[in-house]
């Protein structure tokens, strides 16, 4: 009679992983006495789980001599299925070990391409040093790419810029940074801290490719300012670096995050930034992750420690969601 033909028959009549303990430990010393004392259980607990086992699947797992313990071919054969057993066992208490832990295990991190390069070493950081556990996974993409990762299961927590407007979605607000204008090095507004919006009507402004959010922020912030709709220069650009690079070559200016200024606007001679009057334009930058996260804590408390870290950079640190 096989192993599966008895379970099929009665389904509640299942090996225990105490019996498969117990079978385990006599296979591996041929002792009764040494199998109890390595499982720490009586003798008689131990021969007990093993005929117990033996008439739950059936078949004679030992032969029981007066000075040692042998085991039957089929013994030898349910051996090692039983240690299989065991170790998934293990392993699977190992899992959830590790997920009842916080900060350990993965944590796939997707951050969009205007906020990647100048806030991710402030990240980086924060993990290295607060959390050595934490198997961080980064994914550069666009933010429709990160909320449908985010939807489905690919990716566990967001940092990009919001509102979102999305349900399903939470948000935890972390920094506010202002837009700065950039312009060629010659620009009459190259170096001025009191640019009033209104001038955005006029000027040759360069944007990201479509698909960008920054690209969509800062057509709001042109709108608000009574720019006409499709007045915006026909050049674009599918990264910062190369948007600046076309600002120095004197094709318009363009707005960029704080955030993002000492890094882009460093690398060319020809460049110049002008700060807008207050109330400046700016935008809201947050971690975003799935209402109801099993991780919803471990996610908070990520934040809040990533607000601390961010004091560094020219932003303005936002309170937590109330």
């Amino acid at each position: 009679m096989t192993v599966n033909s008895v379970v099929g028959k009665g389904r509640a009549r299942q090996p225990s992983l105490a019996q498969l303990r117990a079978f385990a430990a006599v296979a591996e010393h041929l002792h009764f006495r040494d199998a109890a004392a390595g499982i720490g259980v009586s003798q008689p607990a131990l021969s007990g789980a093993i005929s117990a086992l033996e008439e739950t699947l059936g078949v004679q797992l030992v032969e029981r001599t007066t000075r040692k313990v042998l085991l039957s071919p089929a013994g030898v054969r349910l051996a090692a299925r039983a240690r299989t057993v065991l170790d998934a066992v293990g392993e699977l208490l190992e899992e959830a070990e590790a997920a009842r832990a916080p900060f350990t295990g993965v944590l796939r991190f997707g951050v969009i391409p205007t906020v990647a390069p100048y806030v991710l070493p402030t990240v980086l950081r924060l993990v290295h040093e607060r959390y050595p556990e934490l198997d961080l996974q980064v994914h550069e993409e666009r933010t429709a790419s990160l909320l449908g990762g985010l939807a489905h299961g690919r990716l566990d927590l967001l940092l990009l810029a919001v509102p979102l407007g999305m349900p399903g979605v939470t948000e935890l607000p972390l920094y506010d940074e202002d837009f700065v204008l950039v312009t060629p090095s010659d620009h009459r507004l190259g170096g001025r801290s009191d640019i009033p919006r209104r001038t955005l009507r006029e000027l040759d402004l360069l944007l990201l490719d479509e698909g960008h959010c920054l690209r969509d922020q800062a057509l709001d912030i042109c709108r608000e300012a009574g720019r006409e709709e499709g007045s915006s220069a026909t050049t674009s650009a599918a990264g910062l670096s190369t948007l600046v690079q076309l600002v120095a070559g004197g094709l318009g200016v363009t707005l960029l995050p704080r955030t993002a200024l000492l890094v882009e606007t460093g690398r060319s001679a020809r460049l110049a930034t002008g700060c807008f009057a207050d109330p400046a334009p700016s935008r809201r930058v947050a971690l975003a992750m799935r209402s109801g996260a099993a991780r919803k804590e471990e996610f908070e408390s990520f934040a809040e420690a990533l607000r601390g870290a961010l004091t560094a950079l020219p932003v303005r640190i936002a309170p937590p969601a109330a």
